[in-house]
């Protein structure tokens, strides 16, 4: 059996057992402490965890400023979006893939302590890169620990290398260039999966522009988690995106948040809602407001 979306605690300790081949990847970080992640996983995580760091593994080298404007990666190296954590390009991605052990016939688990927050861009990532069978553990290290799971600390053995073959994308990246040209038309619904304080305008603390790209919907992706720290069931998050799309066909949304983060429990979330595999605009409000030719709304 495998996973594609989410997979609870006990179902994970069942897989362990079972020794399929399996690699698990804590994703913790803290956008405002991007050292606190790694602290985190090298203080508890689930035995034989791949630290996967956001910065460093999961985005492109970041743009540097020149004498002409911000100098982006080229070659090898060049992002495949743009914002505040551009995505490396698939080739890229796949070397790192290789370099921590996935091969292509494992299940691939993610995980975090942020309400999906950071392991959703790997659980996507590896759609992107052509691997259908990566879950999100539901309810992240918490679950785990809750259902009596075992945890390490330090560093873990370094894996085998493997050879990580890329295939075709499982997973929708939306341009900066489509999002622009589809602005205001029913082919295209935009859901912004940022604070709504953050998507009103009212506040900004990261981002040079305030607001939101005019026509998009607002979800904070947190909306996604119930009490007990896992995704709502199925049925609840349907009824919810329904309300919130209120009509309009969820074949047509494409996520976005800040830099292409937290805009991923959205698009599990409507997945796992029965409501189909939708759209990342990656590149997101960061991406968007760099460029001050772009429309921008506010409240």
């Amino acid at each position: 059996m495998s996973y594609t979306t989410l997979i609870s605690a006990e179902q994970l300790q069942a897989l362990v057992k079972s020794a399929k081949p399996l690699r698990i990847f804590d994703c913790t970080f803290d956008l405002m402490k991007p050292s606190a992640g790694q602290e985190q996983y090298l203080a508890s995580h689930i035995p034989g965890a791949v630290y996967a760091n956001l910065d460093t593994a999961l985005s492109a080298k970041h743009g540097v400023p020149g004498a002409h404007g911000v100098i982006t990666a080229s070659g090898a190296d060049a992002p495949a979006s743009g914002g505040r954590h551009p995505l490396p390009n698939r080739e890229k991605f796949a070397t790192w893939l290789s370099s921590v052990g996935l091969a292509n016939d494992m299940q691939a688990v993610v995980y975090d302590r942020n309400g999906a927050n950071y392991c959703g861009r790997l659980w996507w990532m590896l759609k992107w890169a052509g691997h259908e069978n990566v879950a999100v553990l539901d309810g992240g290290l918490q679950a785990w620990q809750a259902a009596g799971g075992a945890v390490n600390s330090g560093e873990e053995p370094a894996h085998f290398q493997a050879n990580f073959l890329l295939a075709p994308a499982r997973a929708s990246l939306v341009s900066v260039q489509t999002v622009a040209e589809q602005l205001g038309r029913p082919a295209q619904t935009l859901v912004d999966a940022r604070a709504t304080p953050r998507f009103k305008g009212e506040v900004e603390p990261l981002d040079p522009v305030a607001g939101h790209i005019p026509g998009a919907l607002n979800r904070p992706f947190s909306q996604n988690i119930g009490p007990d720290g896992k995704f709502k069931p199925a049925a609840q998050l349907k009824a919810e995106f329904e309300t919130l799309l209120a009509g309009r066909d969820p074949a047509t949304v494409v996520h976005h948040c800040g830099s292409g983060v937290s805009a991923v429990p959205n698009l599990i979330a409507m997945e796992v809602a029965g409501l189909g595999r939708t759209g990342l605009y990656a590149g997101s409000w960061s991406d968007w407001c760099s460029n001050p030719e772009r429309p921008v709304a506010q409240g």
